[in-house]
């Protein structure tokens, strides 16, 4: 008899221990467990892209689908997350949806405090975003020089002040307090801002420095000069030393980069190479050489490359490929795909 109930009580305990960790690996909305596309579209309208991992489900406009009527805004130009939600950019309407990341639901719009806006990350409950303002061919006087970023609160949804840069701003991270803000249009300086007393920083660089990536203490700073060959330049988070990966003239035209399983992957043209992060010569064999004619955006993730195909007169391409090359996926998204982001 004894035996019984506890045979019993076993299995209701293993029984229930089954269900939860079924209910915890339940998708939380439609667009779970998948990426999205960002397409950043016209001055008037842009759109977002959806596909599961295994690619049986595919969304060309989920904002669309989830919001009606609402526009989301012209030239998207990224998207960043806080917990359930997400925040889109859109720099030509000076506007950030958040919305829901699981369904793609609006929850708000901040359309005040914004001129051009362009990336954003988060930190305790606050959201840094850079603003490029007026753009230099606009003003001159004042477009190299105008730029800020904008401290959002996320629980208000408003911009709560400014931190003025007196430079251009663009892709940015944030490590240890700091933001660290890449210029690659008009500087040749690292920005390094400190979040809590405003305090601003540079390093020098080089001209043309984008793709920024963090990893074990040391920033990785893809400098594409539009002429020239180009580099990589690593910054010491700890005494703000550098170092140098130059790369051969065989590799013009260099785009993206991407650090994942410590490995640096990196655009040339329409080809993709890879090398290993400690590597102090990059290696001049592609491992994917894609029909891209316009490289626009890319990503390495989930042992995948990804590459966007940007087209501005018709639906762009994003292609999918394993890390050994080979192609997996390719996808008809919207107008002037440049991004990925990853909804695990």
């Amino acid at each position: 008899m004894k035996f019984s109930k506890l045979l019993l009580i076993a299995l209701s305990i293993s029984l229930f221990a089954s269900c939860s960790s079924d209910d915890n690996d339940d998708p939380k909305g439609a667009y779970d467990n998948g990426f999205f596309i960002l397409n950043e579209g016209s001055s008037d309208v842009g759109s977002v892209s959806f596909s599961s991992d295994d690619f049986t489900s595919f969304t060309k406009d989920v904002y669309a689908s989830a919001n009606g009527s609402d526009l989301i805004g012209g030239y998207l130009q990224n998207i960043f997350f806080d917990g359930d939600r997400a925040y889109i950019i859109s720099g030509g309407s000076n506007v950030i949806n958040v919305v829901n990341r699981y369904t793609f639901k609006l929850i708000a719009k901040i359309d005040s405090g914004l001129a051009n806006p362009r990336y954003g990350v988060v930190k305790d409950g606050k959201a840094y975003v850079t603003n490029a303002n007026t753009y230099s061919y606009i003003n001159p006087a004042t477009g190299d020089t105008d730029d800020y970023v904008a401290v959002i609160n996320l629980a208000t949804n408003t911009v709560e002040s400014k931190i003025e840069l007196n430079a251009t701003a663009n892709r940015l991270i944030l490590e240890n307090g700091k933001l660290y803000i890449t210029e690659p249009n008009s500087s040749t300086k690292l920005l390094i801002v400190n979040i809590a007393t405003k305090a601003i920083e540079t390093v020098e660089i080089g001209s043309s420095g984008d793709s920024i990536e963090e990893e074990n203490g040391t920033l990785f700073i893809l400098r594409a000069p539009y002429s020239g060959s180009g580099e990589i330049v690593k910054v010491k988070l700890s005494d703000k030393s550098i170092s140098r990966i130059a790369f051969p003239e065989s590799l013009a035209g260099l785009g993206f980069m991407d650090i994942e399983d410590n490995k640096i992957y990196y655009t040339a043209g329409s080809s993709v190479y890879a090398m290993d992060i400690n590597a102090t010569t990059p290696s001049t064999t592609a491992i994917v050489n894609s029909p891209a004619s316009y490289v626009y955006g890319f990503a390495v993730e989930n042992n995948r490359i990804y590459i966007a195909d940007a087209k501005f007169d018709k639906d762009s391409k994003a292609f999918i490929y394993n890390l050994s090359g080979v192609l997996q996926k390719e996808l008809a998204v919207g107008v002037g795909s440049n991004g990925f982001y990853f909804n695990n």
